[in-house]
């Protein structure tokens, strides 16, 4: 069954709306017709069993059926703070750490980053990154949007993580790998459902020695990703996936 998403605000009762590139799609690619069945979910965790009902000016009217919770939500509460990166790795990322379960990402600047875009650039930035999450969404199967948080100092991204059960800074220099078992003694799964994990990336050049000395002023971990230097663009989703496995819903041990 075909799967879209749905803005909260375009439902009203057992009725909802489909509009603009997926009214498009499914008008124009998909050749759907009234009476044919798709899925809806709308980013909050619910998915409906739908039947579409009309089509008009690439606006399509759904009825509503049943509402189904999503099975597909890591037990997780896993964010992600990122150091701005050059070009279109940031696009790349939000895709990829969407598919991985994440629930909350942002983006901060660190003292290494070499872009710093102004508000302008950063508000278009924001509009796509929520696209490109809502598109993975459909992709992968799941069910709640992950939040896009604001651009924000590298004070206020460590400070953000205060309430969480785990702090993580990775570091090429770090002495412990992720997978340590001595640095997260009393994380041991199923009883990490719920538990907020705080992940934090450097920019193209790393963290420099005075953020690290920060961010452990601030209770957290530092940690490497093995023996190899990784990209700034590809340790993050290999952190996620380690994580994920370690005490999310990736691995046999966590299902």
């Amino acid at each position: 069954m075909r799967r879209f998403f749905v803005d909260q605000s375009n439902i009203a009762g057992s009725q909802a709306i489909l509009t603009k590139s997926d009214a498009r799609h499914i008008q124009h690619v998909l050749r759907l017709k009234p009476g044919e069945k798709i899925l809806l979910f709308d980013g909050s965790g619910y998915e409906y069993e739908s039947i579409i009902e009309g089509m008009s000016n690439n606006k399509i009217t759904v009825t509503l059926g049943r509402r189904l919770s999503c099975s597909s939500e890591s037990p997780l509460i896993l964010i992600v703070a990122q150091a701005i990166l050059k070009d279109r790795k940031m696009d790349t990322l939000v895709r990829q750490l969407t598919e991985l379960g994440i629930t909350n990402w942002f983006p901060f600047a660190a003292e290494r980053s070499v872009a710093r875009p102004g508000t302008d650039r950063l508000a278009v930035r924001m509009q796509r990154w929520e696209k490109i999450a809502t598109e993975s969404l459909k992709q992968c199967k799941r069910g709640c949007l992950p939040q896009i948080g604001t651009y924000r100092t590298f004070e206020k991204a460590t400070s953000y993580a205060e309430n969480c059960d785990l702090k993580i800074i990775f570091h090429q220099d770090a002495v412990e790998p992720l997978m340590a078992d001595h640095i997260y003694p009393d994380m041991v799964p199923p009883d990490t459902a719920g538990k907020k994990i705080f992940l934090m990336f450097g920019p193209e050049g790393g963290f420099t020695q005075n953020e690290i000395d920060m961010a452990d002023d601030e209770g957290f971990i530092t940690a490497r990703l093995g023996p190899r230097i990784l990209r700034a663009e590809t340790a993050p989703v290999a952190a996620c996936a380690i994580v994920q496995y370690l005490f999310g819903d990736i691995g046999t041990k966590n299902s």
